[in-house]
């Protein structure tokens, strides 16, 4: 029992002593980084306006939740239903797409960013900047005040800006992947080598404060 208490706990320990690593290093850069900064929220200026809700003039089956927004001065109806989302005026018209002017005047409008050049993105790509956002977007390239790029993603329909990012984002999302163990595209949480990996140090932990208060057994 004592022979194999303590070579479980040696030989454990050296297999899971690389990624205890990267969870401290990680969790620690956690700590101390405000996500509201790494999102980029720093960089959007107030927006304040008022809606008249007896505008709304149609009716809505089947949606999930209902958002108001403001496009250009005009107030629309962002639906989202069980299969996908709708953007539609008051009167129940659907939106045209915005076009690539448009999309770098919304920067310019509710950032404090300055473009420089802008792209559509239509095709999903694993692991990107954008994951988990509806397409198509557009990609507004811009800078701060430090001259430091930052990709700024607008939806192409709502003109909302639904994503902010820079190299600290970029950062947080290594460390979110080493944190998670996907580094692919860094969104499983539930991966089997992230549970594999966990019973492992847990059982590690466990052997180890058995150890410890076995002193009886040196």
């Amino acid at each position: 029992m004592k022979f194999l208490v303590r070579k479980t706990h040696k030989y454990l320990s050296i297999l899971i002593s690389i990624q205890l690593l990267l969870w401290t290093i990680s969790g620690i850069y956690f700590a101390f980084n405000q996500i509201e900064l790494v999102r980029g929220e720093q960089y959007r200026l107030p927006q304040v306006f008022s809606i008249d809700l007896s505008k709304i003039n149609l009716v809505l089956d089947a949606a999930k939740s209902v958002q108001v927004a403001r496009r250009f001065g005009e107030e629309i109806l962002i639906v989202r239903k069980e299969t996908e989302t709708e953007y539609l005026n008051f009167e129940g018209v659907a939106l045209e797409k915005l076009s690539r002017e448009q999309a770098t005047s919304i920067v310019s409008t509710v950032t404090s960013l300055t473009p420089l050049a802008v792209e559509e993105i239509s095709e999903p790509e694993p692991g990107s900047e954008y994951r988990g956002r509806n397409l198509p977007l557009f990609k507004v390239i811009t800078q701060d005040q430090e001259n430091d790029e930052i990709n700024v993603y607008v939806d192409a329909i709502s003109g909302q800006v639904v994503a902010i990012r820079s190299e600290q984002w970029r950062l947080w999302d290594l460390m979110w992947g080493l944190h998670i163990m996907d580094w692919e595209t860094r969104d499983e949480i539930n991966n089997w080598l992230l549970k594999l990996f966990s019973v492992l140090a847990l059982i590690s932990s466990l052997t180890g404060v058995f150890i410890f208060f076995r002193w009886d057994w040196k």
